[in-house]
């Protein structure tokens, strides 16, 4: 971007931190105890209202949580999840999710969380209770949300972690010293003040989440931007397995953003109607793969478009598993849907398997920066089984928590005045959405399922195009405000991130897992 003439502005100074956590859902939260409870001054910000992102999203009956029974299924569970993840995910990373996965559960169950469990012994017996991707059972639980949330309010409480709602991180600081490149603090943006806010801090941990705000359709909350991933590259991260995205079937009607209960497909009847082994195989797992034949189902649905594809229910007297009662009595109760009205599907955007590239502690390469959660890679491969990423966010929220705190002991406080950069320039309000459109229309167009040489070429194009016209209307504001250059930064990252995710994608010229290349002719396709 170009630098507008006009003075530069000086950013609001916050109190600094130790610790400052970037995200509030279940990998931030983790993060912030766990630095605190090691004696670190912490400091957590969150672009929406504590509490949030894809952990905390309305649109899901609940949050499965998986982990091992024993120390052989332990074995098992990274020998699949390695399967799973078709050769490309880390495999340290995994030993360590796994070995960790019991441990946290019973942090979290002292915490004053109450995990929920299959309703009897047979419950958990049934297929249903098999997490998605995976070939046998494990131990289950289920993530209540306001047990969950009362438990992490009560640590921040006690552990006096100062909360910053709906402060964006912006950009990173670094410090001056010539000897050594390293984080030192935060620029925010206050959506509250409408200012620009740095935070010294000797250590931070980004927890904002993964990729659902570069698309038009995603089962997350708006406040998971998308734009830390950019950021973190421009300060010297890497990204690993970003082109892996869940995309899920959710619900367009009778109401929006709601994620469908993949366990249903079994019992359901469509225009055409697909075959029924083909159903129910759909039925072992929630999001997309190219793997498995009854891919064709999701492509169906894709073809279907935005005004998504019909179906209803057709349940049998008896024997529905607990899943689907659980689900079907949930859209009654809390959503108004009645389990036999029609209901249409499309496919929208869920979880990243990819991210920033972080070790076994969080550590991102770049001294004094950390990272846990969706926004980080590795752990996962190109498909991931049901009830890890939930897994992912604690595991690797505390280890990143307890590293960044030992980082702050270790490291002075930086020295000189915050150098946030780019501040000068300014985006409307209408240019900024206007452009916000492009990119998602850009990014569901042509980096949802279908993906080929041709769209992919275009969306990279698409998006050269959309930075070069930023680059011409920042600075054009009349008058110049902290909001404008909030705007132009947030999407300068998001850019960035756009464009390595497409550029991952065209590179993978095969289909594998969650990527699906519909120019890879190497595997035919069954009708649906």
């Amino acid at each position: 971007m170009t630098t507008a003439s006009r003075p530069t502005p000086s950013p609001a100074m916050a109190d600094s931190a130790d610790v400052l956590v970037i995200g509030s859902g279940i990998a931030g939260c983790a993060a912030a105890i766990e630095a605190a409870r090691a004696g670190a001054q912490v400091t957590l910000a969150c672009a929406g209202g504590l509490f949030s992102g894809s952990s905390f999203f309305p649109g899901t009956w609940g949050l499965g949580l998986i982990g091992p029974k024993d120390d052989e299924d332990a074995d098992d569970l990274a020998q699949t999840i390695l399967k799973v993840g078709c050769g490309v995910a880390d495999t340290d990373l995994v030993h360590t999710l796994v070995e960790d996965i019991r441990p946290s559960m019973a942090w979290l169950v002292k915490l004053g969380a109450v995990l929920s469990r299959p309703a009897n012994e047979a419950s958990a017996q049934q297929a249903a209770f098999i997490p998605c991707f995976d070939h046998k059972h494990r131990l289950w639980r289920g993530l209540t949300r306001d047990s969950t949330q009362r438990a992490f309010a009560a640590a921040f409480e006690r552990l006096g972690i100062r909360v910053l709602a709906r402060c964006e991180l912006l950009n990173l600081i670094e410090s001056d010293e010539a000897e050594s490149r390293r984080i030192t603090g935060a620029l925010l943006f206050d959506h509250e003040g409408k200012r620009l806010v740095a935070i010294p801090a000797r250590a931070v941990v980004i927890a904002a989440g993964g990729t659902g705000g570069l698309f038009e359709r995603s089962l997350t909350s708006r406040d998971v931007l998308s734009s830390a991933h950019g950021i973190a590259l421009a300060h010297g991260c890497t990204l690993i397995n970003i082109e892996f995205m869940q995309m899920m079937p959710g619900l367009v009607a009778p109401r929006r953003n709601i994620v469908f209960n993949e366990k249903s497909f079994r019992y359901a009847r469509m225009d055409p109607q697909p075959a029924r082994e083909l159903l129910e195989l759909r039925s072992t797992y929630g999001p997309f793969t190219s793997r498995l034949a009854s891919r064709a189902i999701d492509l169906a649905i894709d073809r279907a478009g935005a005004a998504g594809m019909p179906l209803r229910y057709d349940f049998p007297t008896h024997d529905v598993p607990e899943f689907v009662r659980t689900f079907c009595d949930w859209l009654e109760c809390e959503q108004g849907i009645a389990r036999d009205e029609e209901l249409r599907i499309a496919l929208y955007a869920h979880a990243s398997n990819g991210g920033i590239r972080i070790d076994a502690h969080g550590s991102t390469g770049t001294a004094g920066l950390f990272a846990a959660g969706e926004v980080t890679g590795g752990m996962h491969g190109a498909d991931r089984i049901g009830g890890l990423s939930s897994a992912n966010g604690l595991v690797f929220g505390r280890r990143a928590g307890q590293a960044a705190a030992a980082w702050a002991k270790s490291v002075p406080a930086a020295q000189g005045s915050p150098a946030v950069g780019c501040v000068t320039e300014g985006l409307s309000s209408a240019d900024a959405r206007a452009l916000t459109c492009r990119m998602r229309q850009t990014m569901s167009a042509h980096a949802m399922i279908s993906r080929t040489e041709t769209g992919l070429s275009r969306a990279l194009a698409d998006i050269a195009e959309m930075r070069s016209d930023m680059n011409r209307l920042c600075g054009q504001e009349p008058e110049w405000t902290e909001a404008a250059a909030a705007r132009a930064m947030r999407l300068q990252s998001q850019l960035a991130l756009a464009e390595a995710m497409l550029g991952a994608m065209r590179a993978r010229t095969e289909s594998l897992g969650s990527h699906y290349r519909a120019d890879d002719t190497a595997t035919d396709l069954p009708a649906a």
